[in-house]
């Protein structure tokens, strides 16, 4: 495979991903509607070509990193109608696994290998290179991604057949959910209680009792500062929606996980949708009577 390849939605993971591979000598071919991260990325080294096809002529590998199901189906309909070979094209997002299988059907339509490989990791982890991508599909086309997600993420595992990324992604979503509310609700009892927050996170992050999602998180939270995102409220609201429904529909029952989405809706509510998920920590924070952590 030579370096090249096309990057379709330049947001706070795509723009990340699209950096790192540029970094590494790939020749980055990016799209995106949006003029500003448009020009963000061009600066970076990145070849902005107006529209999907353009960069389906140009790729033989396409990176999807979309933030909606109607924007998958238009990129799957302009890819289909760009009437160009084999391409390999890699859903990174987290959609249902019924939007995923839609881009399946489109893409074997048109000749075209899908893989579902959507991204254990935040925009800041994307940043760093900081990812896992759950890879699923056709084996050898996943095979002929390997050295391009080395070149983006730290891991990547290959999980059979098409949608057990995804299947993946819910389990690790599941846990992310419960543990960010985990660590805003940990840190206001810490704060209310008296305790420094510096210290709480010094001591808790490494223990029994710290987690991924503590470790990133909490620090923003002794901030009481979310911004900038790496991982909208708005956008986490959409992937809890997806989970909910996949386990209803395998009739598995998650008490933590439901107890969970009312918080989110509530830092929704709030106008905190724009802000990171751990702004989480100011629905708890108010119900408790806080302030910030810091105060």
């Amino acid at each position: 495979m030579d370096k090249t390849v096309g990057v379709i939605g330049l947001g706070i993971m795509g723009g990340a991903i699209s950096r790192n591979l540029r970094q590494r000598g790939w020749r980055v071919i990016g799209v995106d509607v949006d003029a500003r991260r448009r020009a963000e990325l061009a600066a970076d080294g990145i070849e902005i070509v107006p529209d999907v096809a353009s960069a389906a002529r140009s790729a033989q590998v396409l990176l999807l990193s979309l933030p909606s199901p109607s924007a998958l189906k238009d990129v799957a309909a302009e890819i289909a109608a760009a009437n160009v070979d084999r391409r390999i094209v890699v859903e990174l997002s987290t959609f249902s696994i019924e939007d995923k299988l839609f881009l399946h059907r489109t893409m074997a339509a048109a000749g075209h290998d899908a893989l579902d490989c959507p991204l254990s990791g935040t925009g800041a982890q994307a940043a760093n290179r900081d990812l896992v991508v759950y890879a699923s599909g056709d084996e050898a086309a996943v095979e002929a991604c390997c050295a391009l997600f080395a070149d983006f993420a730290k891991k990547s595992a290959y999980l059979g057949i098409f949608g057990n990324g995804s299947r993946m992604k819910f389990v690790a979503n599941l846990l992310v959910a419960i543990h960010n509310v985990a660590a805003a609700e940990a840190m206001a009892l810490a704060v209310k209680s008296g305790l420094n927050p510096a210290d709480v996170i010094e001591v808790v992050a490494p223990g029994a009792g710290g987690s991924r999602m503590f470790e990133m998180r909490a620090p923003m939270m002794a901030r009481d500062d979310y911004l900038p995102a790496t991982m909208r409220v708005s956008t986490w609201s959409k992937d809890m929606s997806i989970i909910a429904k996949f386990a209803k529909s395998l009739a598995v029952e998650t008490p933590c996980f439901d107890a969970t989405r009312p918080v989110y809706d509530e830092a929704l509510h709030l106008g905190f949708g724009e802000m990171d998920t751990a702004a989480v920590y100011r629905v708890i924070a108010r119900h408790s009577n806080l302030g910030s952590a810091g105060s």
